[in-house]
């Protein structure tokens, strides 16, 4: 089994997405996605920043993929996704149908993100069909559906065409939305927002009125409020997951990685804690902490 290193999902200074970088460069993580995925007007980094932290990587051994947007609003994102599929070098992640329809139209093969709906294998074929070569799960699919729908006939023989990956570490990406909720909670308007959410390197929690941390607002993006972290299921992930993917966070990431890789066959379990959960690979309530 491989691992990655997702696109960063919050709103990092300059400096420490290339410090970040540098450490991503010296661990002992095969794959790395690069770009923003959530709001369009985070412009600490460019793409060229990104292609040259991609040529970076790379020379260390990395395998390279550019993330694009979720979620598109204006015609200048539609002309920086452009960008990003002409870029001539690098595997596009496609986190929207419309960098998918531009990719296939360059006849360029292309990882499917983790927000494209794909729930059945006739879903999952014409994917195939379009150009992709791996497919990142939906973040909310069981284990047990993986499966199921990997033993599907038509799935069975098509699978060396394409890898496989999972979501394993990190607040879970569930929804994106035009209007930005880190905005709001200081009660801004979206246009000026003034990128409140680089104050919020984790992103802002959303508790209930019985203390439970629900959600993680992360400007038009709303996260679960528990890090969803699928550490003990990796044995069961052998022969169905080909990579498990850990999104960044500001502290940690590497160390857990490390533990991910011991962990591979079962050898090195580690108990979670309260702040985890682990539901939906176990076809429970998301919220849920199986140990």
């Amino acid at each position: 089994m491989q691992f990655s290193v997702g696109p960063i999902q919050y709103f990092w200074p300059r400096n420490i997405v290339f410090d970040f970088y540098d450490e991503v460069a010296h661990s002992q993580a095969d794959i790395v996605y690069l770009g923003e995925t959530v709001c369009a007007k985070r412009r600490e980094l460019k793409l060229a920043d990104y292609l040259d932290l991609a040529h970076g990587l790379r020379k260390k051994g990395k395998q390279v993929v550019l993330s694009t947007m979720t979620l598109l609003e204006a015609p200048s994102e539609l002309r920086e996704l452009k960008r990003y599929v002409e870029n001539g070098e690098f595997l596009v992640e496609a986190n929207d149908m419309g960098a998918i329809q531009l990719l296939h139209a360059a006849s360029l093969p292309f990882v499917a993100g983790p927000a494209i709906n794909c729930y059945n294998q006739h879903s999952l074929c014409q994917l195939l069909d379009l150009g992709m070569q791996r497919w990142v799960m939906p973040v909310e699919l069981s284990g047990e559906w993986l499966r199921t729908t990997l033993q599907q006939p038509e799935i069975v023989s098509r699978r060396s065409d394409f890898e496989v990956e999972v979501f394993a570490l990190g607040h879970l990406p569930l929804a994106w939305s035009a209007r930005c909720f880190t905005a709001r909670s200081e009660n801004r308007h979206k246009d000026d927002c003034e990128l409140c959410c680089i104050k919020y390197p984790s992103g802002r929690k959303v508790v209930s009125q019985d203390g439970t941390e629900v959600f993680v607002l992360n400007g038009i993006q709303t996260q679960s409020g528990s890090r969803y972290n699928l550490i003990n299921q990796l044995p069961e992930m052998s022969g169905w997951v080909d990579i498990a993917r850990l999104s960044p966070e500001p502290e940690q990431t590497f160390d857990w990685l490390t533990r991910f890789q011991r962990n591979i066959h079962g050898e090195a379990p580690v108990p979670l804690s309260e702040g985890d959960c682990n539901g939906y690979w176990l076809q429970l309530a998301g919220m849920v902490r199986n140990v």
